[in-house]
């Protein structure tokens, strides 16, 4: 470990996990929770689509990543509040164009496309301090918000009805939300890519939330597990030469499958 620690490319890896542990942590919670899954998938693939823009006009890739994943984050927020449509098929064609638009951009883009590659499946071993101190400004962000909006956000998350009965500004908050997952996306696709976002996104708080009731414990849960995911990924595909993002969803996936058996168990023992 100590050896590990003296690359300076580790160094920024291990802190970039933790960075994005605390963003998945809370803001996957509240995706859990409001059964959000699918635009959240939505949302992280049609970030491509600014990548391969961006890359194409000499841009910075995440300064692309960035407005497209708002731009869809609005839009696909705005079909499932407001049109009557099925909200699958159109949020599923949104999902489908944003991805062709950054391959199309991206065979447009003369020369080596390797860098183009590493936003979709990740490239945690290459991020940089400015990418930390991206991460930062965004956890900063995210955590101020739902300090915020807690309770607001919490009785959204568990009865949208009773919420508006209450009054409580549903539309801003699912907006405030929305604006939230895009942000998360960008500061996600640098770890495990777009293209396993969804699973990182979701895979913490799903666990949490077979074990516990209270939405900040959940959110405490996940942004712990969230953390040895993304450092137990790193080390394994360190030692064992694989690719980082990869790893660390399918050791999150084999957690997940791991805490179904456990509390399947729980609840059949007399004694739970």
């Amino acid at each position: 470990m100590v050896e590990l620690l003296s690359y300076g490319f580790m160094r920024n890896a291990l802190m970039a996990g933790v960075l994005v542990s605390l963003a998945c942590g809370i803001i996957g919670t509240l995706v859990v929770l409001k059964r959000m899954v699918f635009i959240s998938g939505g949302v992280a693939h049609t970030a491509y689509g600014g990548v391969g823009m961006a890359f194409y006009f000499g841009v910075n890739p995440v300064l692309g990543a960035v407005v497209f994943s708002l731009l869809a984050s609005f839009l696909m927020g705005y079909v499932q509040r407001q049109t009557r449509q099925r909200q699958d098929t159109l949020i599923g064609v949104m999902w489908a164009i944003g991805m062709a638009i950054g391959i199309i951009f991206a065979d447009l883009t003369p020369g080596y496309k390797a860098d183009l590659m590493s936003y979709l499946f990740g490239s945690i071993l290459a991020v940089t301090n400015a990418d930390l101190w991206l991460m930062l400004v965004i956890d900063l962000l995210v955590i101020g918000l739902v300090i915020a909006f807690y309770k607001e956000l919490q009785a959204s998350a568990f009865d949208e009805t009773f919420s508006r009965v209450r009054n409580l500004p549903v539309d801003f908050l699912y907006l405030v939300l929305i604006t939230m997952i895009g942000l998360v996306v960008v500061m996600m696709m640098r770890v495990v890519g777009l293209i396993m976002i969804i699973a990182l996104l979701t895979v913490p708080a799903a666990i949490g939330s077979l074990f516990l009731k209270d939405m900040k414990h959940i959110m405490g849960l996940s942004t712990v597990l969230s953390l040895v995911f993304t450092s137990g990924g790193l080390l394994i595909s360190y030692f064992f030469n694989l690719t980082s993002g990869a790893t660390i969803i399918l050791f999150a996936g084999g957690a997940y499958l791991a805490a179904l058996v456990l509390h399947r168990f729980c609840r059949r023992c007399p004694n739970a």
